[in-house]
C-alpha cells in the first residue's frame, strides 16, 4: 500500500523545478553577463563601432541560447560573429590588445561549444569547434602582420579541453536517461504484473466461494429422488438436469481457474479465511512483535465474499501498519451494522523511519470492495497517524460491480 509522503521543496514554483526553463535562464544570464563586457571591452580596447559591436556582441553570446534548439542556427551565427567582430579592429589596436579575439569571446565560444556539445551531440561540437577556430585564424590572416599566436594557441587548447568534457558530459546524461527511462518502464511493468496477480488471486478465492455453493446444489438435485419420497418423475428429470448443468458449471469454473494460474501457482486445498478469523490473525501480528488492540463484534449472517474480502483488507493493512509505522500502536475494529460490515484499522504515528513504498495493496483492496459493491479509504490522520476505513455489503448485490481500473 502506497503511503503519501511529503514531497520535497513543495515549496519550489513548478517553473523552477523544469530543466528546460532553467537551462534557458542559466544561459540567459550568462549571455547578459557576457554582453555586459564584451561589448564595452571591444569598444574601449580596440575603438570598434558601437552599433556593430552590439550587434555581434549580442550574435556572439547568444549563439548559446539559440543553440538549445536551433544548433545550425547557432553555428552559423556564431561563427559570422568571431570572424568579424576581429575585423573591426584596427592594425595599432590588434597590436596593443589580444587579439582577434578578447578573453570574453573566448569564454562565449566555450559557452556555445559545451552548450552544443551535451544538447545535440558531438558531431556537431565538433563541427562548432573547426568552425570557430578557423573563424579566428581568418582574421589572422587577413592581417599577416599582427602576431597572435598565444590567443590562437590559449583559444584552440580551451575549446579543445571543453569539447572533450562535454563529450564525456553528454553520454553520462544520456545514459542517466536511459536509466530512468528504464527504471520507469520497469516499474510500470511491476506494478502491471503486481496487479494482474491481485486480480488472479481474487478469480481464486471467487471461484473457491462460488464452486461451494454449486457443489452443494449440485449433491442436493442429485440425491432429491433419494431424499423425497414419492417424487413425480418430472421432478425428478428436473432435479436430474440441475445437477448437470452445476456439474458443468463446475467444470468450466475449474477450467477458467486453470487459466488464471500460473505454473508456479497451485491449488489452494484449505478453506478461506473469513471474519471469524480475524482474531486469529491479529494474534499472530501480536506475537511477531506490534502492540494491537481489537474491536471484533461481527454477529450477523455474512456472505462468503465478503468474509474472504474483509480478512485480506485486515490482513494488508496490519501488514503496511507494521512495515510502515514499526513500532506503533495498531487499533483494529471489525463490526457491523444493519447493512455493512465496517472495518478499520488505524496505526499511531511511528518515530521510526517507514519501510521502502511501493506494491499494489491499496489498489488490490479496493478492488475488492468494489466488486462486492463496497469503499475502501486510505489517508493520513492529522496526527501523523493512518487509517484504512473499509465498508462493505454483508450481503452484496447479485450483479457484479465493475472495479474502477
Amino acid at each position: 500500500m502506497k503511503r503519501m509522503r511529503a514531497k520535497p521543496w513543495r515549496w519550489v514554483p513548478h517553473w523552477m523545478r523544469d530543466r528546460r526553463t532553467m537551462s534557458y535562464i542559466g544561459l540567459g544570464a550568462v549571455a547578459v553577463a557576457l554582453y555586459a563586457v564584451l561589448v564595452p571591452l571591444q569598444v574601449s580596447l580596440y575603438s570598434a563601432n558601437v552599433p556593430v559591436t552590439m550587434l555581434l556582441g549580442a550574435l556572439a553570446v547568444g549563439a548559446p541560447l539559440i543553440a538549445v534548439r536551433r544548433p545550425t542556427l547557432a553555428i552559423a551565427l556564431f561563427t559570422a560573429s568571431a570572424v568579424l567582430i576581429p575585423l573591426m579592429v584596427t592594425r595599432e589596436h590588434a597590436v596593443t590588445a589580444p587579439w582577434p579575439w578578447s578573453v570574453a569571446m573566448i569564454i562565449a565560444f566555450v559557452v556555445c561549444l559545451v552548450v552544443v556539445t551535451i544538447a545535440h551531440g558531438w558531431r556537431r561540437g565538433l563541427a562548432l569547434f573547426v568552425l570557430g577556430n578557423a573563424a579566428g585564424v581568418l582574421p589572422v590572416a587577413m592581417l599577416p602582420s599582427v602576431s597572435s599566436g598565444n590567443v590562437l594557441i590559449v583559444t584552440g587548447a580551451v575549446s579543445a579541453a571543453f569539447l572533450l568534457v562535454s563529450v564525456l558530459l553528454a553520454g553520462r546524461l544520456r545514459l542517466g536517461q536511459e536509466l530512468s527511462s528504464q527504471r520507469a518502464l520497469t516499474a510500470a511493468e511491476q506494478a502491471r504484473r503486481e496487479l494482474v496477480e491481485e486480480r488472479t488471486r481474487i478469480a481464486r478465492e471467487l471461484h473457491d466461494v462460488v464452486a461451494h455453493s454449486m457443489s452443494l446444489i449440485q449433491v442436493q438435485a442429485s440425491t432429491a429422488r433419494y431424499r423425497v419420497p414419492d417424487l413425480p418423475a418430472p421432478a425428478a428429470a428436473e432435479f436430474d438436469d440441475i445437477a448437470a448443468t452445476a456439474r458443468t458449471s463446475l467444470t468450466e469454473m475449474r477450467r477458467i481457474l486453470g487459466v488464471l494460474r500460473t505454473e508456479d501457482q497451485s491449488a489452494e486445498l484449505a478453506p478461506q479465511r473469513g471474519v471469524d478469523d480475524i482474531p486469529a490473525l491479529v494474534e499472530s501480528t501480536r506475537r511477531a512483535g506490534a502492540t494491537i488492540t481489537l474491536v471484533h463484534d461481527v454477529s450477523n449472517d455474512i456472505d462468503p465474499a465478503t468474509q474472504i474480502a474483509a480478512y485480506r483488507i485486515v490482513q494488508e493493512a496490519l501488514s503496511n501498519a507494521v512495515r510502515h509505522a514499526a513500532g506503533a500502536q495498531i487499533a483494529v475494529s471489525v463490526t457491523t451494522d444493519a447493512a455493512d460490515l465496517r472495518i478499520r484499522v488505524r496505526n499511531e504515528p511511528s518515530d521510526r523511519a517507514p519501510g521502502a513504498p511501493g506494491g499494489h495493496g491499496l489498489r488490490g483492496m479496493s478492488e475488492r470492495a468494489q466488486l462486492l459493491g463496497g469503499n475502501v479509504e486510505a489517508h493520513a490522520d492529522s496526527d501523523g497517524g493512518w487509517s484504512v476505513v473499509a465498508r462493505l455489503p454483508q450481503h452484496p448485490p447479485a450483479e457484479p460491480m465493475e472495479a474502477t481500473r
